[in-house]
């Protein structure tokens, strides 16, 4: 199969198409032709060596979603049959024709958005749903503060917020204010010239946000703790902007407010399995009714994938960017 392998770290050039060996299903996985794949930012880190390979004994293929159709299935399945076009989240592998995962690790792809873009969902829903709703405790009438709201992650997040009958405000840049408007949120910061500190408080009544989900750290984070509301809760996703800042303990102890990093990638196959069947309970069927939809900015070819990474680079993109394989 042609896959994207990693055989050096560096700028976008180093990703290169191969032929490798197909991968080979286990007893309870399923083999999936891949229709497209998508870029996150875990792609970019693992492409300058800043993101250990998850399986260092095979070749390094970068690639942490997909959607595609299934090929063969092992002696154990039996949630699947060939044919069935699915979706799913990945540790590695995605940027291939071919990949080997789980049964219990995919799902359907809604007929409402079909197998050309459902790659779009996976990582950024479950992302963001497991940062806002299963560990931010966000419900309805509550508010949410979103940072890079014009990202994969932030516009799935918007989405997720409205739909469960949340508030939500969002921070980005100038240019990208109207299409994240244009989601539901109900505040906008444009971060080159708004204080999102100020504005959530304003919006609040002076009482602050319930749940923020964080992308950038460094010099956010005490500025989200000087945004949350007494007992919320802070959810650091990534670390854009950089992975070590002073904490103000102080205020932290004050508002008795919980700061929580998480990453989805690193955890295992079980946790995975259990975020993944909830998700296709409580969320997936809001894909569906057009509750949620996912934000594509833009696709590409595998074979250009380099170019694809340079737009995430220069942080271009509203929404996904996806990757055609098949």
């Amino acid at each position: 199969m042609r896959a994207v392998v990693l055989r050096s770290h560096g700028g976008p050039e180093v990703l290169v198409v191969e032929e490798i060996p197909d991968p080979v299903p286990g007893p309870e996985e399923v083999l999936v032709a891949i229709r497209a794949t998508a870029l996150n930012r875990a792609d970019i880190l693992q492409r300058m060596g800043l993101y250990p390979n998850p399986y260092p004994e095979e070749h390094e293929v970068p690639g942490l979603e997909f959607a595609g159709t299934v090929v063969s299935v092992g002696e154990r399945v039996r949630m699947w049959r060939p044919g069935d076009e699915v979706m799913s989240i990945t540790g590695g592998g995605a940027y291939a024709e071919r990949i080997a995962v789980h049964e219990r690790q995919v799902m359907r792809v809604p007929a409402s958005v079909g197998l050309d873009d459902a790659a779009a969902i996976p990582e950024v829903y479950l992302t963001a749903w497991d940062a806002l709703v299963v560990q931010g405790g966000l419900t309805s009438g509550r508010w949410a503060l979103v940072h890079a709201g014009a990202s994969g992650v932030g516009t799935a997040a918007i989405q997720i917020a409205k739909a469960i009958g949340a508030n939500v405000a969002v921070t980005c840049s100038g240019g990208k204010v109207a299409a994240v408007r244009a989601l539901g949120a109900d505040l906008v910061v444009d971060y080159g010239s708004q204080d999102f500190v100020e504005e959530t408080k304003r919006v609040t009544g002076g009482r602050g946000v319930d749940v923020i989900l964080d992308v950038i750290g460094d010099d956010y984070v005490n500025r989200n703790i000087a945004a949350v509301a007494l007992k919320g809760r802070v959810v650091q996703v990534g670390v854009m902007g950089g992975a070590t800042t002073p904490v103000n303990i102080g205020a932290m102890l004050a508002k008795r407010m919980q700061l929580i990093g998480t990453v989805l990638r690193a955890r295992p196959l079980e946790e995975k399995i259990s975020l993944t069947q909830r998700f296709i309970a409580e969320m997936l069927p809001l894909f569906d009714t057009g509750v949620l939809r996912p934000v594509i900015d833009c696709r590409y070819p595998m074979d250009r994938i380099a170019e694809a990474h340079a737009v995430m680079e220069r942080n271009a993109n509203v929404g996904k960017i996806l990757i055609d394989v098949g």
